[in-house]
């Protein structure tokens, strides 16, 4: 499967912005979908993920963050609010089998979409 992320841009520091991430083909219910980011210098840290069973984000997105997705769109979104300078990063998306940990480098990414957070 390929991953397309779109969606991200400059935002003032507590603003909002949504991210897409466009699968080239129906996600079955043995995928989960996520969303990562990396700074450089820093690994790709996990933020959110999605699948049959529900949601789950890490703690540092919790409450500002809403992963969800359209699948008769094949497109999985990130709804981001009260973002901060330190939200400034590159955005991946991910597909990857259920029951793999999320901390793994693991499965299909897409090519990243840039958000900065600056006044």
């Amino acid at each position: 499967v390929q991953l397309q992320a779109s969606g991200g841009g400059l935002v003032q520091p507590g603003g909002s912005l949504r991210l897409s991430c466009a699968a080239s083909q129906t996600i079955d219910s043995q995928y989960v979908m996520a969303w990562y980011r990396q700074v450089p210098g820093k690994q790709r840290e996990f933020l959110a993920g999605i699948g049959s069973r529900g949601t789950v984000y890490t703690d540092s997105v919790k409450g500002r963050f809403t992963i969800f997705e359209d699948n008769a769109e094949n497109t999985m979104y990130l709804q981001m609010y009260s973002l901060s300078p330190e939200d400034t990063a590159v955005y991946y998306c991910n597909v990857r089998p259920v029951g793999v940990g999320w901390t793994r480098d693991f499965g299909s990414w897409g090519q990243g979409t840039q958000v900065t957070v600056s006044s």
